[in-house]
């Protein structure tokens, strides 16, 4: 062995237990999320007391773990987890017998588990036997589709629809971005129109965007169920986390106005989780101040993101006497730099004569992106 095939072993050994270290995240976040709803759905159907709760058992179990990241939109989901895939039950006792510290005390509990009283899992079974499907295998289910994957599955009414884009999603070892863009698109409903859907899929696949393990940890499910900070994981570069980071300063030193906020801010609109990059309060101007930094070449998809986020805080940040929001938005690409100010449509010309007194010019945003890249 010289240095060379030693640096190579060590590289692909490292490579090898960091996959599976991020599958072993994905496999405990989906049987813990499943059996959640397990527990769930058990106690609404056999709880002793299960009366005195009814309707605002998730409520009260939410503002039990509020620290936890286990709200009230994510244990509504895991119900509708346990529901959607009862076939998960079928991979538990492997599972277990990789972890017996949990198995032996889960196993006895399973037991007592009666899959036909889970009403909604028992007629999804008897409807892909009227469709001569099979239902999803449990171990492909639990490690090949992450569970943001699965979330995106969920509100799929149409089992037949469902199983297509399991079946598609895990051959084409789809990112959750890509799923979400093939389920936007109308892909199941343009494949039952299409004269040729073998031709279709394929073209489908050879330009799909794939998954990596980044898109796992990066999912925000995967931030609670690991106790950890957003703003410490999403970052897409080691430079835009420099970037960042100079611009927060940068930004508070142009003067008495910025109040720092937030970095990686969590925006959650409907069920679709959002991170904004830095949020101020800018004190004399009575607004808040969000920016976006993209490290690439520019989109108009950007500009859009940013107004979605500004409309989130006017709606449901702003206090009555503030001033509507304003953001930015910096694009680099290569040497060059790309500064744009956003806010909603109506509030231009209050913009135009009121935020550009105070908020930094365009070439002062150019400039200092310029600097912080050739450094």
């Amino acid at each position: 062995m010289d240095f060379s095939k030693l640096k190579q072993d060590i590289q692909q050994l490292s490579a090898s237990f960091r996959q599976s270290a991020v599958s072993a995240i994905n496999v405990h976040l989906t049987v813990r999320n499943w059996l959640i709803g397990m527990y769930i759905v058990e106690f609404e159907q056999k709880g002793e007391d299960r009366a005195k709760y009814g309707a605002k058992l998730l409520q009260n179990l939410a503002d039990s773990f509020s620290e936890e990241g286990l709200s009230y939109r994510n244990l509504k989901l895991y119900r509708q987890f346990y529901n959607v895939y009862p076939q998960v039950k079928d991979y538990l006792p492997q599972f277990f017998q990789i972890h017996l510290s949990i198995g032996q005390t889960l196993s006895a509990q399973l037991k007592n588990v009666d899959n036909e009283n889970v009403t909604i899992g028992h007629s999804l079974s008897a409807q892909f036997k009227q469709y001569d499907i099979p239902l999803l295998p449990a171990d492909k289910l639990v490690h090949k589709l992450s569970f943001t994957h699965i979330k995106l599955l969920l509100p799929i009414d149409n089992i037949l629809k469902r199983a297509f884009y399991e079946i598609e999603c895990i051959k084409g070892t789809w990112s959750v971005r890509e799923l979400k863009r093939q389920i936007d698109s109308l892909y199941f409903e343009r494949s039952g129109m299409s004269q040729n859907p073998a031709l279709l899929s394929k073209l489908t696949q050879e330009k799909s965007e794939t998954a990596t393990m980044l898109d796992t940890i990066k999912s925000p499910l995967v931030f609670e169920f690991l106790g950890l900070k957003s703003k410490d994981v999403v970052y897409e570069s080691d430079l835009e986390q420099a970037l960042i980071e100079h611009l927060e300063e940068f930004l508070m030193e142009l003067g008495d106005g910025f109040c720092f906020e937030a970095r990686q801010k969590r925006i959650i609109i409907g069920d679709e989780y959002y991170f904004c990059d830095l949020v101020f309060y800018h004190r004399i101007l009575k607004c808040h101040v969000l920016v976006e930094l993209k490290v690439g070449s520019f989109s108009y998809e950007h500009i859009g993101q940013l107004k979605t986020y500004i409309n989130y805080y006017r709606k449901e940040m702003m206090y009555s006497d503030d001033n509507p929001p304003v953001g930015i938005l910096l694009v680099t690409n290569k040497n060059n730099a790309l500064v744009e100010y956003a806010m909603a449509d109506s509030d231009k010309d209050i913009f135009i004569s009121k935020y550009a007194l105070e908020l930094p010019t365009k070439k002062i945003l150019e400039d200092f992106i310029r600097n912080e890249l050739n450094q």
